[in-house]
């Protein structure tokens, strides 16, 4: 559940659930709630603070937030005129 109720942090946190559920606990069956509640928490934990992250450039999720300059990164393709003048014939 998202803190503002905004659709855009929604489908972050549906990416979030969607890792989590892949990568950590995917055919763990258990019948024992307090066990998938632990095992959920150190999942979180390893998303937070061990997995890397390539849209990180290959940091974890609390390295950036603890960061105190933020990089915004781009992803547009720059244009032809943007180019070394030289490379293009």
């Amino acid at each position: 559940m998202t803190e503002q109720y905004d659709p855009y942090e929604n489908a972050v946190a549906e990416g979030i659930n969607g890792i989590l559920k892949q990568e950590f606990v995917l055919g763990i069956k258990v019948k024992d709630i307090a066990l998938m509640r632990k095992l959920v928490s150190q999942s979180i934990q390893i998303y937070n603070n061990e997995r890397l992250h390539l849209s990180y450039e290959m940091h974890t999720p609390s390295f950036m937030h603890n960061q105190s300059e933020v990089v915004i990164k781009t992803y547009k393709r720059k244009l032809l005129e943007d180019l070394d003048p030289l490379a293009v014939n």
